[in-house]
């Protein structure tokens, strides 16, 4: 009998940039632990996207998000894992000086230079890339 699949899920993540460099969190303990991604997460039922990124750069940088634009979507299969995600991004300003809020989810973070994003790269960020993505301004 074929495993029934589960409905794709939306994610949400904060494009945060200071000074010319974006910030970005090493994963730790899900699918894409030990590669780079953005401040982020998952919509949770009834919830505004925008409300979600907000909600998820406090949870995970202690930063408070003063205004969140969206800029771009990717749809994201992660074969091997057998999960869909749906992703929503938002160009993010932010106040505060940020730090890891949540181990459990993320061992290092650091800021970078669009041209020099670390690597390895999450996949849904390698998938924004390969749009021609790049944060105005």
């Amino acid at each position: 009998m074929e495993r029934q699949r589960e409905l794709p899920k939306v994610g949400t993540a904060a494009i945060i940039r200071r000074g010319g460099k974006y910030l970005m969190q090493k994963r730790k303990g899900s699918h894409g632990s030990g590669t780079w991604s953005f401040p982020g997460g998952h919509l949770e039922f009834g919830e505004e996207p925008e409300k979600s990124v907000v909600r998820e750069v406090s949870e995970e940088t202690g930063l408070k998000t003063t205004s969140a634009k969206f800029c771009g979507i990717t749809n994201d299969i992660f074969e091997k894992e057998g999960k869909h995600y749906v992703t929503l991004y938002y160009l993010c300003e932010v106040e505060g000086e940020p730090s890891i809020k949540e181990p459990e989810k993320c061992t290092e973070m650091g800021w970078f230079a669009w041209n020099e994003l670390p690597t390895p790269l999450f996949f849904c960020i390698e998938n924004l890339l390969r749009t021609g993505f790049k944060p105005s301004g």
